[in-house]
């Protein structure tokens, strides 16, 4: 069995009802959600928002790889609503990708793989640990709580 952190945010929506969501659709699917730290409110990072974040982390316990870790949890982000985006650019391109552009936007849900284990991946579409994570309290604070 596997180790694997997941950052949860939503900022729109019932933020807390979408996470709420996430966790139990991982639990069935990913495994076993040994931890989970309190949520906080934060403002949004890398873009312009009316809308706070809910932001959080869980610790499951897996025996998926990642790429199957990614696959499921992507899956789990569509159906949460991550597809149904109100923003014009990725309406238009029905991207489900977590930005246009390089540039973020509000969404229902966002499930970030952080850590798996002390694995190290650097391919295109997935990076562990997470290569931006250290600059994130939003991710830091939750993650420190339940490490």
């Amino acid at each position: 069995m596997h180790h694997v952190y997941l950052g949860l945010g939503s900022n729109i929506g019932n933020r807390q009802q979408c996470i709420a969501d996430a966790i139990r659709l991982i639990s069935e699917r990913v495994g076993t959600v040994l931890r989970q730290s309190s949520l906080i409110e934060t403002e949004p990072w890398g873009f312009q928002s009316d809308n706070q974040f809910l932001n959080g982390v869980i610790l499951c316990e897996t025996c998926l790889t990642p790429r199957q870790v990614l696959k499921v949890t992507q899956q789990i982000e569509r159906e949460l609503g991550r597809h149904k985006i109100v923003n014009r650019t990725r309406e238009a391109l029905g991207s489900s990708k977590k930005s246009v552009n390089r540039k973020y936007n509000d969404r229902p849900i966002d499930i970030d793989i952080l850590l798996y284990d002390d694995l190290m991946v650097d391919e295109p579409d997935l990076k562990i640990p997470h290569p931006l994570m250290h600059e994130r309290d939003f991710v830091m604070i939750p993650l420190n709580e339940i490490k």
